[in-house]
């Protein structure tokens, strides 16, 4: 179902004792998996906000700490999330555990959740989050398939994309002419392979334009156009030039800026990533950059494997981080990934 239904069908009947919220195969690629962050989060918070009580999952009865766990497929394991399900509500109706990146629950752990899926506890709502196509030989994949309430968060295709964006205007409280609406539309396409998806990128820019043009006034072309990218810090596009041109100060200042505007450090991690995913396949490509797009001049093949490589690092070290460590991790990549050819030498012989 995709997630409008879900969400009338939450409004109508409640919270299931069993989702699935996932994304779909697209195109001929084997690997080729969908799933935007932004619809993922939304169906989250219609379901918790079902079971729980309250607007968008606030426990108005304050037992939230109690009902809510959130739980992930790499740092937990069956019986953990089984116990979890099978306790009993405390002074509500009904639990909600949350299992994300449930697509990385080894194959030995899923074969334990079979006789739950069959008959899943009536007072818990139990959501599997998967960012990844799960494997569909696995029998805990084809019964939680069959048995879960299947939530659809991929993005929009192409063709419905305007749709979406006039809709999400609605909920900003601006309305947008189609010529915005289109310019908007192809923004979301040339970015829908960022890691995450696109929508939570054109969400920002709407409340941005909403801000903009202020009450009474329809988003034109140009405004889209005088805004197109504008952030509270600076973009992962300056980011990526800072650090080709090696100058670690201005990395840095970007860093810290999308940090104090509240970004989220694994957000920035992977839009990143994704960046230096485009110089790579421009290179690959023979140097075809594109209108406006010249950074990968800046990386050899060599410099990308090395940043490669760190983003690993870095991801695993943010997981496990808390706080204002997490801000030393990303300045500690920031700091690497500027170093010129000779830094990297030296520190290689020490």
């Amino acid at each position: 179902m995709r997630l409008q239904d879900i969400l009338s069908t939450i409004a109508k009947d409640g919270a299931a004792p069993l989702y699935l919220v996932t994304g779909e195969k697209r195109g001929a690629r084997k690997d080729s998996f969908e799933v935007d962050d932004y619809l993922v989060d939304q169906a989250v918070a219609a379901i918790k906000a079902a079971a729980l009580g309250g607007a968008e999952g606030a426990d108005s009865s304050g037992t939230e700490a109690f009902n809510y766990d959130l739980l992930y497929g790499d740092e937990t394991d069956a019986s953990e999330i089984l116990s979890r399900a099978g306790e009993s509500p405390v002074f509500a109706s009904r639990r909600l555990i949350l299992v994300k990146a449930a697509d990385k629950l080894p194959a030995a752990e899923g074969e334990k959740f079979l006789d739950y899926l069959k008959e899943p506890c009536e007072t818990t709502a139990l959501v599997f989050v998967v960012g990844k196509k799960m494997d569909e030989r696995r029998k805990f994949t084809q019964t939680l398939m069959k048995r879960a309430v299947l939530v659809d968060c991929a993005p929009p295709p192409e063709g419905q994309l305007p749709a979406w964006i006039k809709a999400e205007a609605g909920r900003v409280g601006v309305k947008v002419e189609d010529d915005a609406v289109l310019l908007l539309k192809d923004m979301a396409a040339s970015l829908k392979d960022m890691a995450g998806g696109s929508l939570y990128l054109i969400r920002r820019e709407l409340e941005k334009l909403a801000a903009y043009v202020g009450e009474g006034r329809a988003v034109k072309a140009a405004d889209v156009q005088t805004l197109k990218g504008t952030e509270s810090g600076a973009s992962v596009f300056d980011l990526t030039g800072a650090i080709g041109a090696q100058n670690r100060a201005q990395a840095l200042r970007i860093l810290a800026r999308n940090l104090e505007a509240g970004e989220d450090p694994l957000r920035i991690l992977g839009a990143l990533a994704w960046q230096y995913r485009r110089i790579w396949k421009a290179k690959e490509q023979g140097g075809q950059w594109g209108r406006g797009f010249d950074l990968g001049r800046s990386f050899s093949e060599a410099r990308l494997r090395s940043a490669f490589e760190k983003f690993a690092e870095t991801d695993s070290k943010l997981k496990g981080a808390s706080g204002g460590s997490k801000t030393r991790v990303l300045e500690t990549l920031l700091w690497d990934l500027c170093a010129s050819p000779k830094d990297a030498l030296r520190a290689g012989a020490r």
